[in-house]
């Protein structure tokens, strides 16, 4: 059996026992909040098109509110849930290393964050274990391949790192998250589903407040993201 047929196979026996570790909703019964992810998962979904051939779950990263916010979302179109964990940005969106992402960069070597839909694809073995492979679907993501820009777990994302720093650390430019959240993201997020980053500043009325972000100027490719896949 290989890995992907492992993968399918441990999906209904996983998804019973991740589901519950998030936090759950229905839109139709939880806050406002849950029922804005809803729609800007559609509206993500349609935008895609047929690129996406999963389209029960979608992953939808807020890099609007502090990194020790709950803020990457699992909305589930089937079941009608939004479960909520916690995701690292890059080190080149937040250089004062305060917790807030203010800058983008889609550029080989800014070990920033790319704001924009993905496509989940194939999981391997990497510097950090089992990591999700991306691709970009928008201008502002499209080298997301070629930066090695992936999902994996690492321990700077884990929820204990928020207790002691009052925030998560910084990837490079890698949707970052803590062991067990990652291993819900792989069963529930890879394969074929869509994946959208935007700074939305989503707020519990369902409102959204985006923020004034910098542009990152240009920089020299980095010999290290350059040829080291899966590193981040």
């Amino acid at each position: 059996m290989n890995r992907r047929d492992l993968l399918k196979g441990s999906l209904a026996a996983g998804a019973a026992l991740s589901l519950p570790a998030g936090v759950a909703a229905s839109p139709r019964k939880g806050t406002p909040r849950d029922r804005a992810l809803f729609d800007i998962a559609k509206r993500e979904l349609d935008r895609a098109g047929n690129v996406i051939w999963k389209k029960d779950i979608v992953g939808i990263a807020d890099f609007g509110v502090h990194s020790a916010t709950r803020r990457f979302h699992f909305v589930n179109l089937d079941r009608e849930e939004v479960q909520s964990y916690h995701v690292s940005h890059g080190t080149g969106s937040d250089p004062e290393h305060d917790g807030w992402l203010n800058r983008y960069s889609n550029v080989e070597g800014s070990n920033a964050t790319s704001r924009g839909a993905y496509v989940t694809w194939e999981w391997y073995q990497g510097r950090y274990g089992t990591s999700v492979r991306l691709g970009g679907l928008d201008p502002t993501n499209e080298a997301a391949l070629r930066r090695y820009i992936v999902m994996h777990r690492a321990n700077y994302a884990e929820p204990s790192h928020i207790e002691r720093w009052g925030r998560l650390g910084r990837s490079n430019g890698c949707f970052a998250l803590g062991e067990e959240q990652f291993r819900i993201a792989l069963l529930n997020l890879s394969g074929g589903r869509l994946l959208f980053a935007d700074s939305l500043g989503l707020q519990d009325d369902g409102s959204l407040q985006p923020m004034n972000l910098e542009p990152l100027q240009p920089e020299q490719p980095s010999d290290l993201q350059r040829y080291a896949p899966g590193s981040f």
